[in-house]
């Protein structure tokens, strides 16, 4: 069986094992992966970071061992998902309407699947690529990686130490500007993340009395200021380069730092790159209270801060300034921005990849909104780059999937992706 057959089937398997982070362990997927890649003579190692919170590690030997390896990583958790709102049940892996549903479809387990299909179809017909890969397929990115791929390279460092390069999620996805042509956005930056705790306190009290000191009212404010602030657009590098591609792309002279003439051309994805020219603060959750008639004499909120390569004392700075008097702050979650060039062998390779598979191919680089393990592995000394190739219907809103609801991915822009990420190995 080619990697293009299996690859829906492996998939649909890895959908069907539920590793809704933080109530499903990654434990029964990462033993599933490392059966997987011991089916076909593959040898690997499951590494436990906390009970359950595994990951699965093995390195394919390449044609030229002398080289630096590359590293191909994936994470096996998902967000959970509430059936109640999905058409379909999201961890049953229905095929249907030339799609592969549920969560994880798209992030990440698509890429996942890819990755074992390609390495699976090596062993059988002894196929090799063109250098070494290391393979991660780890635990907890969608809590921060604490215990996944932050933990691998504070404690197992040696299992990446020759790794120079890293391709991993979120990159190598096509933006139809026409019948002919198609953007495909790689990413080669992305946002750092502050998520923030703010505590108001204040007097308790009978609800029923004037009340001045209410720490309710005092974190509504802070959270209303911080919600409601207008953040200054900074145009990055990377995001320079991303205009330089369109302009080259479209012919047109579009200015960087004039964002509502070129964002509309990136279609489904001008949501995101659109957090990309600014730093964000978004307040997720309010907690308060335990009665009716009891004001409180303590209440929290969280906050999900992103800032720009070069700009978190400046996104902390301005929180602290719009948090106001009787609130504090600490971290829950605080990891660093990437970013890279794009530039180099590998850069070149992806390109010549994505133009054989496509001929109207154009890619650009991107800084993504979110964040990925390439926080972790950077850490290392690797250029990290999101690259998960998917040819996608022009009409389909790829990025409203990304922790959406009705999660899915075209079968056929799997196969591409396939047959795309396997000459990038094979050739670079």
């Amino acid at each position: 069986m080619s990697a293009e057959d299996e690859v829906v089937d492996l998939l649909v398997d890895l959908i069907r094992i539920n590793t809704s982070n933080p109530t499903h362990p990654e434990r029964p997927a990462a033993e599933w992966v490392a059966a997987k890649l011991d089916e076909v003579g593959i040898e690997s190692q499951i590494i436990e970071a906390a009970p359950g919170r595994a990951s699965t590690i093995a390195r394919i030997e390449g044609l030229d061992s002398s080289r630096p390896p590359l590293l191909v990583h994936g994470h096996l958790d998902v967000v959970p998902a509430d059936a109640a709102e999905w058409s379909v049940d999201p961890f049953a892996g229905e095929v249907k309407d030339g799609y592969v549903w549920g969560r994880g479809a798209v992030d990440m387990k698509d890429v996942d699947a890819m990755v074992l299909s390609i390495v699976r179809d090596w062993a059988r017909t002894g196929r090799k690529p063109a250098r070494d890969v290391v393979l991660a397929f780890v635990s907890d990115e969608e809590a921060g990686g604490r215990e996944g791929a932050h933990y691998l390279v504070d404690h197992h460092p040696e299992l990446f130490a020759d790794c120079t390069e890293a391709i991993s999620e979120v990159g190598g996805y096509s933006v139809s500007i026409n019948e002919q042509s198609r953007l495909y956005l790689v990413q080669t930056a992305e946002k750092g993340i502050q998520w923030l705790k703010l505590k108001a306190t204040g007097a308790p009290g009978h609800g029923s009395m004037v009340h001045t000191d209410n720490s309710v009212t005092r974190l509504a404010q802070a959270v209303s200021r911080i919600g409601e602030y207008d953040w200054p657009i900074t145009i990055t590098d990377t995001v320079r380069a991303t205009v330089e591609g369109l302009n080259a792309a479209t012919g047109l002279d579009l200015d960087p730092e004039d964002p509502e003439k070129w964002l509309p051309l990136l279609g489904p994805a001008a949501r995101m790159i659109g957090a990309t020219i600014r730093n964000t603060a978004n307040p997720t959750m309010l907690e308060a209270g335990y009665k009716a008639n009891v004001i409180p004499s303590r209440a929290e909120a969280t906050i999900d801060a992103r800032f720009l390569p070069g700009h978190e004392q400046e996104l902390l700075e301005t929180i602290d300034a719009l948090l106001g008097a009787g609130i504090t702050r600490e971290e829950i979650v605080s990891d660093i921005a990437v970013e890279t060039t794009f530039d180099g062998a590998l850069v070149e390779a992806m390109s010549a990849a994505l133009r054989a598979e496509d001929p109207g191919a154009i890619p650009i680089p991107y800084l993504m909104s979110g964040g990925t393990d390439a926080k972790s592995f950077s850490t290392l000394g690797m250029r990290c780059f999101g690259f998960g190739p998917l040819l996608l219907p022009p009409d389909l809103n790829f990025m409203a999937l990304f922790h959406g609801i009705d999660e899915r991915v075209p079968i056929e822009g799997l196969q591409f992706g396939v047959r795309v990420l396997e000459r990038l190995l094979e050739t670079c």
